[in-house]
């Protein structure tokens, strides 16, 4: 709280001081002490009259307009009254001739109550100077009293009675009390129904202890509130709201009670505010705000909310306390006087001045203070003494106004001082002022005055410096004005907003409205103008087009609107009333044209003026001097977001994209991510027009069909034009096509219309911009009309759309068509076929068919499908008519199978059975064709032959019954066992002996295992040992189907021994493969079976290793023999099968194979005529001849021929040696035994060494047909197609077996012979590949040695 001044006389001194304000204005304050004066004091603590008493003052009040102070002195009888407007003292003499007590003005009329020391009263009317003296009104001295709105007196003695009288004087009630009455106050006492608002009852505190309420309309039940004892007794009281009382006591606390009869007596809230005492209680109801006094300190509080401490005034210079407090009416001042008989007047409500310029405000800090701020620029605030207590203040960009009445004080504002320019008189009391850079404008009286703040220059030309409007024949009054940078704008009665363009000193624009205009609020570039017109209804004005847009949602009781400051929110503004802030938003470039929204509400502060908007943030006005910053609620996206939720986001979200805040909207977008708040925004930049951030927003979220579009339309500088654009992507389509319309290409209407397939509006559109697109929409539309069944207007647009232009031919047919297809479907099927049948279209024939079908035109329908060759349709409606002819003739060129077959079954039902046998092989109806076959034709043959091609189950049965009738069981017996009439089947091959056909017949597929065991208990009855072992081995009984084979005599081929074998194979029985393995040993019968099923038998049980081994011994047995090629395969196909299942193979078996592949390769290299691999070869058989025991002495023979012819002499001589051992000469072929004789008899010992290459594990260089390493100890893999031994870098494999070969000499072979020398199976030289890498294939030699 702000000290306004302090008073502390000499002459008070020792005394108690009394004071009173002047009541209304509370220009004037009257302070008394001991020093028998009255003084005089203005609001600023200057004393303008001083009124001498002849003894100390008694009492003293204002009347009700603050006119006129009476004043009592002790000792005199005469009043004192004081003029405040003339400042002169009258005296009035009472007539009375004891002194005066008591001193009270009527609160509603001129009346002034005097009471006496005697009791005695006088009733004074100032208006009439009318004196009414009443004798005895109380026995002794009057002490307090009241008076009521009704003008009713309540009086209180010493003699303990109080009396209530009417304005004449007369006692209307009276009653007594316990003790003395003081503090005496009239008041209404709450109630649950207010029957009127008359002051019914008094109040008065009775001996300092209780207060005692009387009710005037019921004088009978007077209440006396008696309070607890701690509190002491009571100082004060006062009444406010709706019948509360706060009460003050002695010992520093103060009660709140309620007059409710319910809750009388009950405290409502009670505070100890003070330690020691409290001396005083003021209320202002003005100020909504209760003051107590006590101790050396003033507490504060608003009667909204007690609990809340408003403000605490510490005079820490009043070591005796505080004595009396009081307010002004309007609650501006405070007054305090102490027990040191000093005053104290304290600021506690300022009249709310306030301007701005841009973001600079000036503002009312105490009654003669200004400070300017800029708190946006963070300027320092500057404060300004003024001369006088302003009615108003204006502050421009380099000056500052003041003023009261008529009069203005401009100041210059400098950088670090203020200077006082002038002041100014005008030629009425100033309602308000505004201030440019240059020109001040002040209105008074309906008249607005321009001129020059600082006309002084030299520059300044004398008609520019000042100017009065209205002009003198114009007949309006000014209401309200407003001054920009280059305008003044006023509003008048008439309702005419003017706008004079200062540079140019003239009017450039006007607008009419229909009513008065009471204030106008330009935007900061005065490019927009809002106003409020005498209806309260708001607007924005937009001069440069001469638009007006109504603002909505707008409350009458609007007291002003504040534009936005900050530069990037232009079409922003609030409107505000006392309790509220509300936020609208001036859209001016939407698609659907500008227009006002409001965004939302913000609450203000109890009597807060909103004086300044930048960037959401409400700069107010207090009444205690002061600025208040206030964050509107429609901006609480501005901060840090990152604490919300999703909810909250989505709040904010809609608040930014209200205002128009991309940016913003934008990071919320981010924090969300969720795709439906980007199309959210993405939605609202397309409506506000922004198209480059819109392509930035879609782009984001992955809508590449948007951000094409876009690309495409944001060159178009047409306004319309791309406001249509973007209506029509907001599906806003009604919008788009006025907005196309409306622009420089009106096509685009169309355009859009029939992508929308919206033709009945095209139509419309074409005739105006494109009649000669109407035949095409015609057509489109009769399209939409025949598919939502309006065919009468689809057939009238499909003529429209003829156009009989060659160049639109197929556009043309199209319509026929259409024409066609309506009129069939309105009944008009003549001329609709005949449409049909000239026109070129199948497809029309057909869909003209198949309406004519759907309306049972069966004749029509089919001659249409007919010209169109759909033959199966047309066949299928002629059938329907039961025209047979027309569908025989159709016959050959339908390929439905359902046709054929009604015309098969009409021709039959005819006896006519072979065109009914060709139609049923036409409809793929096998069985009937064997029916016909069978029964009517006599044709089996034809019938057997198509059951074999269709296995027809219902064919065969049919088939084996004609057999059976005919004889022929054999064939009866196949035909039901392809019918799968196995029980039949089996029956009749029992009853005729037929088993061994119904045997063969049966199949593994179809066939059970009780049919199989039926077979084989019947071969087994018949001791066909054979067959029936081979249906227990079918049907699973593996036991007697051994026994069986076993017991079957034998055959060449040893058949029943391979079936053995199987069912062993199959079977996986210990018991049983010991029993055959017995029997093939001759265990049983003492007669071994041949080695090769013993072999076979290991096969089958997969026991390798035994199979391996008995291989070997079936081997030895056949080379034994002679027969190597046999020992070959034998062992081939046991090596092959050990290498697959991954088993070593034995030493011996890889040697012995190794040796008779050697021999075999000899006689291809020999029929080659390579001599020279044959003798190697030969030499390695012969190396190795105890094991072709039957032909040593040939064998050697050919070695020492082949050697001889390849050159190799010695190792001739060395075979030809052994060959003339005695157990061998006389075996020698008689035609080479004289050679051999020769050679032996002349050796010749020369022989070129053996070629060498390297080993392909180890690199050491060895004969090329030597299979061991020296170096390694390796058994080395041998090539397959020349027995040397294989090299790395010539490596290849056969296809098949997988053996490795020489790559080049494989390649060589294979043209002569296309067989694997190893397999025997066929080979293709292109199918040989090299291979690079052979280790894989060396350990695998590895693992098989």
């Amino acid at each position: 709280m702000k000290q306004v001044f302090s008073l502390l006389e000499k002459a008070w001194s020792g005394s108690s001081l009394h004071f009173a304000w002047q009541k209304t204005l509370g220009h004037f304050l009257a302070v008394t002490g001991g020093d028998h004066t009255v003084k005089i004091f203005d609001r600023h603590g200057q004393k303008r009259n001083e009124i001498t008493l002849p003894g100390n003052c008694v009492a003293m009040d204002w009347d009700k307009d603050g006119d006129t102070l009476a004043i009592i002195a002790d000792r005199c009888s005469a009043i004192f009254l004081w003029d405040a407007n003339t400042s002169k003292t009258s005296q009035l003499d009472s007539g009375m001739r004891d002194s005066l007590s008591f001193l009270l003005w009527s609160r509603v009329g001129a009346l002034l109550a005097v009471g006496t020391t005697k009791g005695n009263l006088l009733i004074y009317n100032r208006q009439t100077s009318r004196k009414i003296p009443i004798l005895g009104k109380h026995t002794k001295r009057i002490t307090c009293g009241c008076w009521s709105t009704e003008n009713l007196l309540a009086l209180g003695g010493e003699d303990k009675m109080i009396t209530i009288s009417n304005q004449e004087g007369d006692t209307i009630r009276q009653t007594s009390v316990s003790s003395d009455p003081s503090d005496m106050q009239f008041s209404v006492m709450k109630t649950d129904e207010r029957i009127s608002t008359r002051e019914s009852t008094v109040s008065v505190v009775v001996g300092k202890k209780t207060l005692f309420l009387f009710n005037l309309n019921d004088p009978d039940n007077p209440i006396d509130l008696k309070f607890q004892q701690p509190y002491g007794s009571i100082v004060t009281y006062r009444w406010y709201g709706d019948g509360y009382i706060m009460i003050g006591f002695s010992r520093g606390c103060f009660v709140v009670i309620s007059t409710h009869i319910r809750e009388i007596g009950q405290e409502i809230f009670q505070a100890h505010n003070h330690k020691d005492n409290l001396s005083s209680i003021a209320i202002s109801q003005s100020l909504n705000k209760a003051a107590s006094g006590g101790d050396n300190c003033i507490k504060i509080h608003d009667l909204s909310d007690l609990r809340k401490m408003y403000a605490i005034i510490n005079l820490d210079d009043e070591n005796k306390g505080v004595n009396q407090l009081a307010w002004t009416d309007d609650g501006q001042l405070l007054a305090v006087s102490t027990r040191r008989a000093s005053l104290h007047v304290f600021l506690t409500k300022l009249p709310v001045l306030g301007d701005t310029c841009s973001t600079r405000i000036a503002y009312l800090t105490s009654l003669l203070e200004v400070t300017v701020a800029n708190h946006v620029e963070r300027e320092l605030p500057v404060t300004v003494s003024v001369e006088v207590e302003p009615s108003f203040i204006a502050v421009g960009v380099y000056h500052l106004a003041v003023g009261m009445n008529n009069r203005a004080w401009f100041y210059l504002l400098g950088e670090n001082n203020v200077k006082k320019l002038k002041d100014a008189e005008y030629l009425g009391t100033v309602a308000s002022m505004h201030l440019n850079s240059d020109y001040a404008a002040a209105l008074f009286e309906g008249k607005v005055q321009l001129h020059m703040i600082e006309g002084e220059g030299v520059d300044a030309q004398e008609e520019r410096e000042t100017r009065l409007f209205p002009a003198d024949d114009d007949k309006y009054r000014i209401l309200c004005h407003a001054l920009t940078g280059d305008f003044l704008i006023y509003g008048t009665d008439t309702g005419v907003i003017h706008y004079f363009y200062i540079e140019d000193w003239q009017y450039v624009n006007e607008y009419r409205h229909p009513v008065s205009v009471r204030k106008i609020f330009p935007d900061p570039n005065g490019t927009r103008l809002a106003f409020i017109d005498e209806k309260s209804d708001g607007f924005v004005y937009c001069p440069v087009n001469d638009r007006i847009h109504e603002i909505p949602n707008f409350s009458p009781t609007i007291k002003g609107i504040l534009w936005e400051n900050w530069p990037m929110d232009k079409g922003v503004f609030v409107a505000y009333d006392d309790d509220k802030v509300y936020t609208y938003v001036f859209h001016k470039d939407a698609i659907q044209g500008s227009k006002i929204i409001l965004a939302g509400g913000t609450e203000v502060p109890f009597s807060q003026k909103p004086l300044l908007l930048y960037n959401g943030e409400l700069t107010c006005q207090t009444q205690s001097g002061k600025t208040n910053n206030i964050y509107l609620s429609t901006h609480s996206f501005l901060g840090d977001l990152k604490d919300f939720g999703p909810n909250e986001l989505a709040q904010m979200l809609t608040q930014a994209l209200m205002l128009k805040r991309f940016s913003e909207a934008w990071g919320i977008c981010v924090l969300l991510n969720d795709q439906s708040s980007w199309n959210e925004l993405g939605k609202a930049c397309l409506h506000h027009m922004e198209v480059d951030f819109a392509i930035r927003v879609y782009r984001t979220c992955g809508n590449a069909g948007m951000v094409m579009s876009l690309e495409e339309i944001k060159g178009i500088e047409d306004h319309n034009l791309l406001a249509g654009h973007l209506a029509m992507f907001t599906s806003n389509f009604n919008l788009a096509q006025d907005l196309y319309l409306a622009s420089s290409r009106p096509i685009s209407a169309l355009e859009m219309r029939k992508d929308l397939q919206h033709w009945d509006s095209a139509l419309q559109l074409a005739k105006c911009l494109a009649p000669d697109q109407i035949p095409f929409i015609s057509r489109e539309y009769a399209l939409q009309l025949e598919f939502t069944g309006d065919y009468m207007n689809a057939l009238a647009h499909y003529e429209k759309g003829i156009t009989g232009d060659s160049k639109y031919q197929e556009h043309d047919e199209a319509c026929l068509a259409g024409v066609a297809q309506m009129c069939i479907r309105m009944g008009d099927i003549r001329q609709g076929v005949n449409q049909a049948i000239k026109h070129p279209s199948r497809l029309l024939k057909r869909d003209c068919g198949a309406i004519l079908e759907s309306m049972k035109q069966f004749s029509e329908a089919a001659q249409l499908y007919e010209k169109g060759q759909y033959y199966d349709k047309a066949a299928s409606v002629y059938i329907r008519c039961k025209n047979w002819t027309k569908v025989g003739e159709l016959l050959p060129h339908v390929s439905s199978p359902k046709i054929h077959l009604q015309y098969a079954k009409a021709k039959e039902a005819d006896g006519r059975y072979k065109e009914a046998v060709v139609a049923y092989e036409n409809a793929k109806q096998w069985d009937s064709v064997i029916r016909l076959c069978l029964d009517h034709l006599n044709n089996p043959e034809r019938a057997v032959n198509i059951v074999r091609e269709t296995q027809s189950l219902d064919g065969a049965k049919m088939v084996a019954r004609f057999f059976l009738q005919l004889g022929d069981y054999g064939s009866a017996i196949q035909f039901l066992v392809m019918s799968k009439c196995n029980n039949e089947a089996f029956t009749l091959a029992q009853q005729h002996n037929k088993m061994e056909i119904y045997a063969d017949i049966i199949t593994s597929d179809s066939t059970s295992n009780e049919d199989y065991q039926s077979i084989a208990l019947y071969f087994e009855g018949e001791k066909k040992h054979f067959q029936a072992g081979k249906f227990f081995l079918l049907c699973g009984q593996y036991g007697r189907a051994l026994r069986h084979f076993m017991k079957s005599p034998s055959t060449e081929d040893n058949l029943a021994i391979e079936m053995a074998i199987e069912t062993v194979g199959q079977a996986k029985d210990e018991a049983l493969k010991n029993e055959l393995i017995d029997y093939l040993t001759g265990e049983n019968d003492g007669m071994p079976k041949d080695a090769k099923y013993l072999f076979r038998l290991y096969m089958a049980l997969k026991q390798y290793r035994e199979a391996a081994r008995t291989a070997i011994i079936i081997a030895r047995e056949e080379q034994r023999s002679g027969n190597y090629r046999n020992a070959h395969d034998v062992l081939f196909s046991m090596y092959s099968e050990l290498k697959t299942q991954k088993i070593k193979i034995p030493s011996e078996m890889a040697t012995n194979l190794m040796i008779l592949h050697s021999y075999i390769l000899v006689k291809t290299h020999v029929k080659r005529g390579d001599h020279m691999k044959g003798a190697r070869m030969l030499i390695r058989v012969a190396n190795n001849i105890s094991k072709f025991p039957s032909h040593i002495v040939p064998i050697l023979t050919s070695t020492v021929i082949e050697c001889h012819r390849a050159g190799l002499k010695n190792s001739a001589f060395t075979f030809a040696a052994v060959l003339m051992r005695p157990e061998n000469r006389n075996k020698i072929d008689l035609k080479y035994k004289k050679k051999i004789e020769a050679m032996v008899r002349h050796p010749d010992k020369t022989e070129a060494e053996e070629p060498t290459t390297a080993c392909p594990y180890c690199a050491f260089q060895l004969a090329e047909c030597e299979l061991l390493c020296p170096s390694c100890k390796n058994n080395l893999p041998y090539c397959i197609a020349t027995g040397r031994h294989m090299v790395r870098d010539d490596w290849t494999v056969c296809p098949h077996c997988d053996f490795p070969a020489l790559y080049s000499e494989f390649k060589i072979m294979l043209q002569t012979e296309n067989v694997c020398p190893m397999c025997s199976e066929t080979i293709n030289a292109v199918h040989l590949k090299k291979i690079n890498d052979c280790t894989q294939y060396l350990k695998q030699d590895d693992m098989d040695s």
